[in-house]
């Protein structure tokens, strides 16, 4: 899936030829196809944005379109005439401006909604603080992240979760808990604020070295990979071999080097395998959810 990087890349792409420009044509294809999309059609683009993982494209009467990509959408700018990329069956939305035709292709959410409604808006309104907006709040980002529903949730599955702080997704949830050596299982409520902090900050640092803005890693590209799809590998830190386990509701894996992001004494929480692998009656970790 997109991760808040990708779609602060893709709200620039689509921004150049949309942001100030007429809608000529605009026509949506596919199940659940924008209703009412020839509303935008005479209309000047206001700006685009990314809110998370969502683009916000706004227009000067007042409407918005919003889209979430999911695992195979993108956003594509042609010139006029030029093939593209994928079928024009995969084309979801397509708009035309003087001098380019902008494309999304297989993102299966994309609709129009009044821009002053966005505020209520649950998709938007329950985002938390976006990691990678100038305005970010990491005190309220620790807030969310001290909220009761989420004390017993596993770090690795805190950081995934889109109403604490927006834009991580399973890469960087991967590569901020390697580059903090924290273990991807321990709770929320076992770290102290000094810990979450560490997190939030390392998340926010690789976001914006990502996208070549200023940050406390002096990146300005993408940074290595050090966990992300590596489960299996040798760390590239200690050579130590990577573990790997699908983690959280949505059962992404998360890899990680045992060596240098070890278990805490008396984590209330191990991987599975590394449960299974405890003798009968052998102190260890109690059960919790993971």
């Amino acid at each position: 899936m997109p991760e808040g990087d990708s779609l602060y890349r893709f709200a620039a792409l689509v921004r150049g030829p949309l942001e100030g420009a007429v809608i000529l044509a605009a026509r949506a294809h596919g199940p659940g196809a924008v209703p009412q999309v020839a509303r935008i059609i005479g209309q000047r683009c206001t700006g685009v944005r990314s809110q998370g993982k969502n683009v916000i494209i706004s227009f000067e009467n007042g409407l918005a379109l919003r889209s979430h990509l999911r695992m195979n959408g993108s956003w594509h700018v042609y010139r006029p005439g030029e093939p593209w990329r994928f079928p024009e069956r995969e084309a979801r939305l397509v708009l035309e401006v003087e001098g380019a035709v902008v494309v999304n292709f297989s993102a299966p959410v994309i609709e129009l909604i009044e821009e002053r409604a966005l505020a209520l808006y649950a998709p938007i309104a329950g985002l938390g603080p976006d990691l990678l907006d100038e305005a970010f709040d990491e005190a309220e980002a620790l807030r969310r992240l001290r909220a009761p529903d989420r004390t017993t949730l596993t770090i690795g599955a805190a950081l995934m979760e889109q109403r604490a702080l927006a834009g991580i997704g399973n890469i960087w949830k991967n590569e901020t808990l390697f580059r903090c050596g924290m273990h991807p299982w321990r709770l929320v409520q076992e770290l102290s604020d000094d810990e979450l902090l560490k997190l939030i900050r390392m998340a926010q640092d690789l976001l914006r070295a990502s996208v070549g803005k200023p940050n406390r890693l002096n990146l300005n590209r993408r940074p290595t990979m050090y966990a992300y799809m590596r489960g299996g590998q040798p760390c590239r830190r200690c050579y130590t071999r990577l573990l790997s386990e699908p983690q959280g509701e949505d059962i992404r894996h998360t890899a990680w080097c045992p060596k240098c992001q070890p278990e805490v004494a008396g984590q209330a929480v191990l991987p599975v395998a590394r449960r299974q692998t405890l003798p009968r009656g052998a102190p260890g970790p109690r059960a919790a959810p993971s």
